[in-house]
């Protein structure tokens, strides 16, 4: 099982514990999370993008001349695709980019974004985190006493509307609850700032 320090928000360590190898301790899984990873971000694409084809543009309701005697290529409408105007061929059209992944397979994908940081020694464990009030200012000196100068995920085991109000106004620092921990914020964050209740509480789930 992976050792983890426990520091307290002075930044001196307070204990070790040890966590389970099913959820922090595997080999992650480089392509699950690929795959995990653009999951999240397709998920994320609006998918409003919109073009007209020959029959939605305004115009074109009549042969612009006759069939044949003109010289002219025949035409059945100055909305055609090669016309200035015209519709466009095979253009986007309102879709959604979202897909599913198992269930198996996005449960390892969080358990191989966890186990990376471990590996990578960019997971910071905390005994706990709690402000009496929202305090930019306080929470940046915590973040100090800690050594985080990088992008950090902060994880608490429940929502905390203090650190949550805290934590927004520091550039590269988002908070979210144990409940709403996911793959894509755990790879984009340079650390992650976890409580040691919240820990628990992943490996509960997960393993």
């Amino acid at each position: 099982m992976p050792k983890v320090a426990v520091f307290n928000v002075s930044g001196s360590q307070v204990e070790e514990i040890e966590l389970s190898d099913s959820v922090f301790g595997i080999e992650p899984n480089v392509h699950v999370l690929h795959s995990a990873v653009v999951l999240q971000q397709a998920a994320e694409r609006q998918g409003t993008h919109k073009t007209k084809g020959r029959s939605e543009v305004r115009g074109g309701g009549r042969k612009p001349w006759k069939q044949k005697g003109t010289g002219r290529a025949r035409q059945g409408s100055i909305r055609s695709p090669q016309w200035v105007g015209g519709g466009t061929v095979f253009g986007p059209t309102p879709r959604t980019y979202g897909f599913k992944l198992p269930k198996k397979v996005r449960r390892l994908a969080i358990k191989s974004a966890l186990s990376s940081k471990v590996i990578d020694n960019e997971i910071i464990v905390l005994d706990q985190l709690a402000l009496a009030q929202p305090k930019t200012k306080e929470f940046a000196a915590i973040l100090n006493n800690l050594k985080v100068s990088r992008k950090a995920l902060v994880v608490t085991a429940g929502y905390e509307d203090n650190v949550a109000l805290s934590a927004r106004n520091i550039p590269g620092v988002k908070f979210v609850a144990a409940d709403g921990i996911n793959v894509l914020d755990v790879m984009q964050y340079d650390k992650l700032i976890i409580t040691k209740e919240a820990a628990l509480k992943v490996q509960e789930v997960l393993a």
